[in-house]
């Protein structure tokens, strides 16, 4: 408990004492998000505070965990090191696509085959248990990349990534020290911690953004807890909270980036346009076009994924291809309900009642 405490106050202060830093250095170099129409900001915001996460989160998980036989410790932090640097250059001179996906893919393959951070079973889900390791490699590879650009998505407006993300690595935590995984803890609480600090400058108003080499680091560190969180659920000693499905659980805990993601792209094919296009069909672009702050619809998704991380945790026990089709049919559900609402607001502005002829 020690160690975790001290990892946590370690990761705030750093982050907390840098962000100013960061936030001067971007106003030198003119290292700004700039408005534009398919964005929710209309001021320029500089965009360096992933510099100060990952400092505050690497520095307090390698100090803090030393002490740990932590063996995928060296691969860990030679993928972040990786995507610091990708998010980092796209951040300064604009990546294209290509390069930033080659990118995520050689740290991937790091931490799968190096540091042997893979996924080994569905535990049932679908009826797979078992995966061999020629087909662990790719899938696991894939779920990294998945989940990482999910995360990079949604950081959109002011708030909702470092929040999102908070409250991932948050739960991820808990579950970990539970099971006297305090490696992984530190690195959660650390997480948790850059992230809190960072949301006293990033919360409406935002004095600055995260940027890919905040939303990229962040995205890898919660595939990689999410990842552990599967694996170890079934393989740890049955202390208080087994997860018999612990696959739906981990995707509970991600749901808003996931679904959020996944929603938006079948949109896009539906409209025959490239599901990489940018545009404004986020559910936070949905909500905020309904009226709302950046911080009413940030608390609003924050409330929400609360809500699937608790309905997991009360179902944590039945198959854990049940709870994904529930989890999915009450996404489609929450999903539904701003587009619904613009759809009907759309309605009456084109068909007004004339109340004179009544």
């Amino acid at each position: 408990m020690f160690d975790i405490t001290f990892a946590s106050l370690t990761a705030f202060i750093i982050t907390v004492l840098g962000i100013p830093s960061s936030i001067r250095v971007a106003e030198m170099k003119n290292l700004f998000d700039e408005p534009e129409a398919r964005k929710s900001h209309s001021t320029s915001i500089p965009r360096l505070g992933g510099l100060s996460i990952f400092a505050g989160t690497l520095f307090s998980f390698a100090f803090w965990s030393a002490g740990y036989n932590y063996q995928s410790f060296p691969y860990l932090v030679a993928a972040l090191l990786i995507m610091f640097f990708i998010g980092l250059k796209d951040d300064i001179v604009t990546l294209t696509a290509s390069k930033k996906f080659v990118g995520q893919l050689l740290a991937s393959f790091v931490i799968v085959f190096f540091g042997q951070i893979r996924i080994t079973s569905l535990y049932g889900m679908f009826g797979v248990y078992d995966i061999p390791v020629y087909a662990s490699i790719p899938f696991s590879i894939f779920t990294i990349i998945v989940i990482t650009n999910a995360y990079n998505l949604i950081d959109g407006i002011d708030g909702l990534a470092a929040g999102i993300g908070a409250i991932a690595s948050f739960t991820f935590g808990l579950w970990f020290y539970n099971y006297d995984q305090i490696p992984l803890c530190i690195l959660s609480f650390g997480l948790f911690s850059s992230l809190l600090a960072f949301l006293i400058y990033n919360f409406e108003p935002a004095r600055i953004f995260m940027g890919d080499t905040g939303s990229l680091i962040v995205g890898f560190i919660l595939s990689i807890l999410a990842i552990n969180f599967v694996e170890l659920s079934f393989n740890a000693l049955p202390y208080s909270f087994p997860f018999r499905s612990s696959p739906a659980m981990a995707i509970a805990i991600l749901i808003i980036p996931l679904t959020d993601t996944l929603r938006v792209f079948i949109l896009r094919v539906i409209r025959k346009k490239s599901p990489f296009t940018a545009d404004r069909n986020h559910l936070h672009h949905l909500l905020m076009d309904l009226g709302l702050s950046h911080r009413e619809t940030s608390l609003i998704l924050f409330s929400v994924n609360f809500i699937f991380i608790i309905l997991a945790l009360s179902l944590r026990n039945i198959s854990s291809l049940v709870l994904l089709i529930l989890e999915v049919v009450l996404a489609i559900f929450f999903s539904a309900i701003p587009f619904y609402i613009k759809t009907l607001s759309h309605s009456a502005k084109d068909n007004p009642v004339d109340f004179k002829g009544l």
